[in-house]
């Protein structure tokens, strides 16, 4: 992609966003919706021999997080290798701007 105005760049850009979006939502929800909001009706289950809404504040959110860390890896290096940028690309004029 030469061009950051190119339609092929605002299509790349899109669904980079689509992705940032997308896992933001997720963490939100692990971080305030199952450690905050919904404790009361999370500690009604036991998981691991704690209370489920104890565990997701504690333990859990922490694993959530380091799961969509290597999600957004993933989905951003299969997105780059669409449109061509990815790292591995030998084009250096494929760098989007």
């Amino acid at each position: 992609m030469s061009s950051s105005h190119s339609p092929e760049a605002k299509a790349y850009w899109k669904e980079n966003v689509r992705i940032v979006v997308s896992l933001l939502a997720i963490w939100f929800f692990v971080s305030l919706g199952m450690s905050v909001l919904f404790v009361d009706a999370l500690d009604t289950i036991r998981f691991f021999g704690f209370k489920l809404g104890f565990w997701m504040a504690q333990q859990g959110s922490i694993y959530c997080f380091v799961i969509l860390i290597v999600v957004y890896v993933y989905k951003m290096n299969k997105l780059d290798h669409k449109y061509g940028v990815d790292e591995d690309s030998d084009d250096a004029s494929s760098d989007i701007k």
